[in-house]
C-alpha cells in the first residue's frame, strides 16, 4: 500500500512537473514576468524569492504550478511589456508548446537510459521465472526469479510457452511446480487465480528475457525511436475512436492509479517505463485542438497570428468554458468505466 501510494505521488508529481517546468522556463526566456514557480499544490511550506520570482514547496506533492503574469489582457498590468499579453505571438506559441515538449523529452531520456543501462530486453521462451511479483500465488509459495520449471504436475515443462499453458489450463486447481533453484531441486504448490481484467489464471510471474547491451548512440536512437513509434499509435488510436473503428476505452485518474501501483510492483524500470508512456500520453492529449488545453490556446494564438489582431477575450472565455464542460465530462466517462472495471 505505501508503495503504491509513493509511486502514484511520484509519477503524477514528476509529470505535472516536468510540464509545467517547461512553461516556466520558455516563459523566463521570452521575456515575460513570472511571479511564482511552485512544486506541489496547497499551502506553502518552504517559499524564497530570487530576482522577481518566489519558488515554493507546498504541502500536496502532486505537480506544481507557475504564475506568469498578465495571462489576460487587463489583468497584473504593472508587468508592461513582460505581461504575457503583451509578448509576441511567437512567444507566447513557443510558451504554450513548451509543456507538451517537455513531456515527450523526459520519455525520451527515460528510455536512452533504460536501452543504456539495461540494454534491450527481448522475450525469452527458455521455462524460467523472469520476475516473480510480490504478493501473488507465486512468490506466496516460495518461487523466485530465475527458477527453472521441470514440471507441473508431473508433466515435463520444455518451454514457457509450455508452463504458460499448463498455468491457463489449470482451472483453479493446485498446480506441484518442480523446479531447479542453485542447482538443487525443489517443489511446490501453486493455485492460480483467475483475473478478470486479462481474463485467463495467472500466477504473477513474468516471462524471461535476453539482454543485449547497446552503447550510447544505439540507445539515444532507439530511444527516439520508441518515443516517435509511441507517438504515432496514440494518434492512430485516437483517430481511431474518433471513426468508430476503435471502441473508446478511456482510463480515468483511478485507472491510472492502479496501472501506476501495479507498474511499481514490478520494479523501479517499469515504473519509469509506465511513467515514460503517461508522459507521452500527457503531451499527445494536451496538443490535441480543444479549448482549455494547450493545444486549444495555440489554435487560439495561430488565429491571432494570422488575422493580426487578437480575439475578443470575452469570445476566448465562452470557448474555453465549453473546452473545460467537454474535458469534465470524458474524465467523469472514464472515471466511471474505471470504476466499472475496478467492481465489475
Amino acid at each position: 500500500m505505501l508503495i503504491s501510494a509513493i509511486a502514484i505521488v511520484f509519477v503524477f508529481g514528476l509529470l505535472v512537473l516536468v510540464h509545467e517546468f517547461g512553461h516556466f522556463i520558455t516563459a523566463k526566456k521570452t521575456g515575460m514576468r513570472v511571479d511564482e514557480f511552485a512544486i506541489g499544490f496547497g499551502p506553502k511550506l518552504v517559499s524564497t524569492k530570487r530576482g522577481e520570482t518566489v519558488y515554493s514547496i507546498r504541502a500536496i506533492p502532486l505537480g506544481g504550478f507557475n504564475k506568469i503574469a498578465g495571462m489576460e489582457k487587463g489583468m497584473d498590468e504593472d508587468a508592461g511589456d513582460r505581461a504575457y499579453w503583451a509578448r509576441p505571438v511567437w512567444a507566447r506559441m513557443i510558451v504554450i508548446l513548451a509543456g507538451s515538449i517537455m513531456n515527450f523529452i523526459l520519455p525520451f531520456l527515460i528510455f536512452a537510459g533504460v536501452f543504456f543501462f539495461n540494454g534491450i530486453q527481448t522475450p525469452s521462451n527458455a521455462p524460467v521465472l523472469g520476475q516473480v511479483i510480490s504478493g501473488e500465488a507465486a512468490s506466496q509459495a516460495g518461487l523466485k526469479d530465475g527458477d527453472k520449471i521441470l514440471s507441473v504436475n508431473g508433466e515435463q515443462i520444455t518451454s514457457w510457452t509450455n508452463f504458460v499453458q499448463k498455468v491457463q489450463n489449470a482451472d483453479g486447481k493446485i498446480l506441484k511446480v518442480e523446479f531447479i533453484r542453485d542447482n538443487e531441486q525443489m517443489a511446490t504448490s501453486v493455485v492460480p487465480k483467475y483475473d478478470e481484467q486479462a481474463k485467463r489464471a495467472l500466477i504473477g510471474v513474468t516471462a524471461p528475457v535476453d539482454v543485449k547491451s547497446v552503447g550510447l548512440g544505439e540507445s539515444i536512437a532507439l530511444a527516439f525511436a520508441t518515443v516517435v513509434n509511441i507517438i504515432y499509435q496514440m494518434y492512430s488510436g485516437l483517430i481511431g475512436m474518433i471513426t468508430g473503428s476503435v471502441s473508446a476505452e478511456l482510463s480515468g485518474p483511478v485507472g491510472v492509479a492502479q496501472m501506476t501501483s501495479q507498474a511499481a510492483h514490478l520494479g523501479l524500470v517499469p515504473l519509469l517505463q509506465f511513467a515514460a508512456l503517461l508522459s507521452l500520453n500527457l503531451g499527445v492529449i494536451n496538443l490535441l485542438p480543444i479549448p482549455a488545453l494547450d493545444g486549444g490556446h495555440f489554435v487560439v494564438l495561430l488565429v491571432e497570428a494570422i488575422r493580426g489582431k487578437a480575439i475578443e477575450a470575452k469570445y476566448v472565455r465562452v470557448v474555453q468554458m465549453a473546452g473545460i464542460i467537454l474535458l469534465l465530462s470524458l474524465m467523469f466517462f472514464a472515471t466511471a468505466q474505471d470504476v466499472g472495471r475496478l467492481f465489475g
